[in-house]
């Protein structure tokens, strides 16, 4: 059967449904889910938070009218095991449904087209779609994506900057590049995603909590400092409130075992990446982080741990403010060090631009891969 403007509709709907879980189903996938027949929708529902139903579950049991006949449009291959809940291609045939259209895959071991075979052997017309709403559908889940395919989380580089590409002035004061609106969206973000995280240079230097303080933030990241030497201050702001919101440093093996000691007893986790370089310290800890079910890590800072990311090519986003300010100064910070790219060819290409103005500031998102 071909694709039909009515299943476009149908499928962009289910994606702006799925955006309604954006920071409360992780480790899950963001999936929304439309039933309809012909232009008349029957039930919506996308998947609210993790171990709740799934999105297919949800749009069946909000159904008007008998969904008997009827067509599933949803963003991601349904689940035919049992993990939180049933499998949906149990409750898909069970309500009669007889074509399902997706607009993208689930790339993990346990699905990857699995689901969509059940349902064709059980007589259900299965439609996959491509293009745009495809590649909408999959955007959706940059993070579940990457974690399914390497095991490490998504992560996004985040940063504040003058006109010259100054993150601090050559003293290292930088409060406040970015203006009020800008860092209450970087709190909005680190809600949305699992993890923020930051060197030990910028948790002596600020102190910080890295808690997302903003309007209607279902639940807290987890705290991630790259510490090689495990010097971390037990009377810190990010140890202290260890017990509360969860809190992982990650080592180096040589660093100092009592030192780590006394971050695990303060309740810390711990976990010692290997590795001879910064670059290798981080590929391997972004591996034991993935480990632990983080599956999207907000990077920001500083430049030397963000110089680290860079050079292991593990930044998957980057969201960078640029403020109408000049700093000058020939020992004024910029967002990376590290190594960098020794000729222009091998730089990192953004596979895709987006620019919006926040107040004075203006925001620059750069995908520099998509999963």
């Amino acid at each position: 059967m071909q694709r039909t403007a009515t299943d476009h509709a149908h499928l962009s709907r289910a994606i702006e449904l799925a955006e309604n879980g954006r920071g409360r189903v992780s480790p899950n996938p963001l999936v929304g889910a439309v039933v309809a027949r012909d232009d008349e929708v029957l039930g919506e529902g996308y998947h609210a938070a993790y171990g709740s139903e799934h999105a297919e579950v949800a749009a069946i049991g909000a159904c008007a009218k008998d969904p008997i006949g009827a067509t599933l449009y949803v963003t991601l291959e349904p689940c035919c095991h049992y993990g939180q809940t049933p499998p949906c291609t149990d409750v898909i045939v069970a309500a009669g449904i007889t074509r399902v259209v997706v607009a993208s895959d689930d790339p993990t071991d346990k699905a990857s087209g699995r689901g969509l075979g059940i349902l064709r052997d059980e007589g259900i017309d299965v439609q996959t779609f491509d293009g745009e709403v495809s590649r909408d559908a999959r955007l959706l889940n940059q993070p579940f994506r990457k974690h399914a395919r390497t095991g490490r989380p998504l992560v996004v580089f985040k940063s504040a900057m003058s006109l010259d590409g100054k993150v601090a002035t050559q003293t290292g004061d930088s409060k406040w590049i970015s203006n009020e609106r800008s860092r209450q969206l970087v709190h909005r973000w680190r809600g949305q995603l699992d993890a923020v995280c930051i060197g030990i240079g910028t948790a002596l230097a600020d102190d910080p909590l890295l808690t997302a303080r903003a309007e209607g933030v279902g639940r807290q990241p987890t705290r991630v400092v790259f510490d090689s030497e495990a010097r971390l201050p037990l009377d810190s702001n990010l140890v202290k409130t260890a017990p509360e919101v969860p809190l992982v440093v990650v080592t180096s093996r040589a660093a100092d075992r009592s030192h780590a000691e006394a971050l695990r007893a303060a309740g810390a986790e711990v976990v010692a990446a290997a590795g001879g370089t910064e670059r290798e310290r981080v590929l391997d800890g972004l591996n034991k982080l993935g480990g632990l079910g983080i599956t999207s890590l907000l990077l920001e800072g500083g430049p030397r741990l963000a110089g680290s990311f860079l050079d292991a090519r593990e930044i998957d986003e980057v969201r960078l403010f640029v403020a109408p300010i000049v700093l000058g100064g020939r020992a004024a910070p910029a967002p990376f060090e590290g190594e960098g790219t020794v000729m222009i060819a091998d730089a990192q290409k953004a596979a895709s631009l987006e620019v919006e103005t926040v107040d004075e500031d203006v925001l620059i998102t750069a995908r520099l891969r998509e999963w």
